[in-house]
């Protein structure tokens, strides 16, 4: 099995260092149970599957997706937890309670799912982000055959899996060696937190009117953007032309965007291409605006 396993590797670098890899295994698999050598293989897998696309902490790509990443598990978490708040309105808010299952096993299915995103967000943000990436991609991946099988219940049975698995490979493909620092993990918390909060009080009707036209979570992702962009105006020796990193955080943001893409889609829009269109002009239009701040504060600096 290890052998296949290799074989994902470009055959260069398979040449080079196929014969360690295998010895490092074999040692930690001898001394590893079924469960641990399991692990041992996937991680080389995804390894291998990073390399062979060009998603190391090397490339622009790699990059890409190690910013997008923890805003990715913060946005799964937001959308779960609309999702288990609008059960929960629907079953205690008067007039009527409503049921979206029906049977024991829909409830255990719809729900566990959701609940385990949102406990694996958390943990990944709060400082344990292998175990908890590992969680939410389950919990993804649980997300997207539900949907398939109670689209009505859940959302679309089309839309609301592609971007579960979506979500799930840009925070698997996060290279390891650019895993999020504390910093990035709570602006995304954060992020959730404001994306998620006013849906609460729209599906509990605390609010007099409804503001959930599905366009609130991807106006918070973008605004996200553009502060990172804003705040990292002097990128620094080496990091290449002004406004290059402001560009990088927005594109991080459109990359992160698939749940909300799905909640907007499910909500309120209902139709695909307005979705993918405002989700993919929302944040690069902020992050146009940061890039020209960016050249705007450069051409103000005195030359030497």
């Amino acid at each position: 099995m290890i052998g296949l396993v290799l074989r994902l590797y470009p055959r260069r670098y398979r040449q080079e260092s196929g014969e360690e890899i295998l010895a490092v295994y074999r040692q930690a698999a001898a001394e590893a149970s079924r469960t641990g050598r399991f692990r041992e293989g996937a991680d080389i897998a995804a390894h291998a599957v990073r390399m062979r696309l060009g998603l190391s902490s090397a490339t622009a790509a790699g990059r890409l997706l190690a910013n997008a990443a923890p805003f990715a598990v913060g946005a799964a978490a937001a959308g779960c937890g609309v999702f288990l708040t609008r059960w929960y309105a629907g079953m205690v808010v008067p007039p009527t309670p409503v049921s979206f299952f029906a049977d024991a096993w829909g409830a255990l299915a719809l729900l566990l799912a959701p609940a385990l995103v949102v406990v694996g967000a958390i943990t990944a943000l709060t400082g344990r982000w292998h175990a908890g990436v590992t969680a939410v991609a389950v919990g993804l991946s649980g997300l997207a055959a539900a949907a398939v099988v109670s689209g009505p219940a859940f959302g679309d049975p089309v839309v609301t899996p592609a971007m579960a698995l979506l979500t799930a490979l840009i925070v698997l493909a996060c290279p390891p060696d650019l895993r999020p620092g504390p910093r990035a993990c709570a602006t995304a918390g954060a992020m959730a937190a404001v994306a998620w909060l006013p849906l609460v009080a729209v599906h509990a009707r605390v609010l007099p009117f409804s503001t959930d036209y599905g366009l609130w979570p991807l106006l918070v992702l973008a605004a996200t953007g553009v502060v990172l962009a804003l705040r990292s105006k002097s990128p620094g020796p080496g990091a290449g032309p002004a406004g290059t990193v402001a560009m990088t955080e927005t594109m991080a943001m459109t990359v992160a965007c698939p749940p909300f893409l799905a909640y907007a889609y499910t909500g309120a829009w209902g139709q695909l291409l307005p979705v993918l269109v405002i989700g993919a002009v929302v944040p690069l239009a902020g992050g146009l605006a940061a890039y020209a701040h960016a050249l705007r504060l450069r051409g103000r600096r005195p030359s030497r």
